[in-house]
């Protein structure tokens, strides 16, 4: 866990911290309050500004855990690229609206988000398993058992 503060949340962030496995994006809590700045800079992942992914690492796996309320399953995708990034991405379409409906408060973000997540080198990148219970994906990327170095005693003659 980094020692820098997060400047944009509650939590700490590891944006600083040069030993951080997360891909790093530069501008994902950049408030773009105009439409006319954030129309020039598109970005896949600035409509789930509050998707949060928690990162643990047990003794078996790495456990990832994205809250995604109201989506199903279906509409997330989870993905492994060749250089042991992990991807997770989906969309949220919007509300239809209604001639009728007169609308006094819009919190809920839609559209599309995308997350990614530099795997260390332990990582079995053919075991990944996701499941989805309750509105939270989880992921679980399994380690390979590091083998300690086996020390050899020797004799010292003389």
């Amino acid at each position: 866990m980094s020692l820098i503060p997060s400047f944009f949340g509650g939590r700490r962030s590891n944006v600083f911290d040069p030993f951080s496995l997360e891909v790093w994006d530069p501008l994902k809590d950049f408030p773009f309050t105009n439409s006319a700045l954030s129309a020039s800079f598109p970005r896949e992942n600035s409509a789930f500004v509050s998707t949060r992914v928690d990162w643990k690492e047990t003794p078996e796996a790495h456990v990832f855990k994205a809250d995604l309320p109201g989506l199903k399953k279906e509409e997330v995708k989870v993905e492994i690229e060749d250089d042991r990034v992990l991807q997770i991405s989906g969309e949220r379409n919007v509300e239809k609206e209604d001639k009728n409906d007169e609308w006094h408060r819009v919190e809920r973000s839609s559209g599309k988000f995308l997350r990614r997540f530099r795997l260390p080198e332990n990582a079995k990148m053919n075991e990944v398993k996701a499941s989805m219970e309750n509105g939270v994906l989880t992921v679980t990327v399994p380690k390979e058992e590091i083998k300690k170095p086996e020390v050899k005693s020797i004799e010292i003659s003389g």
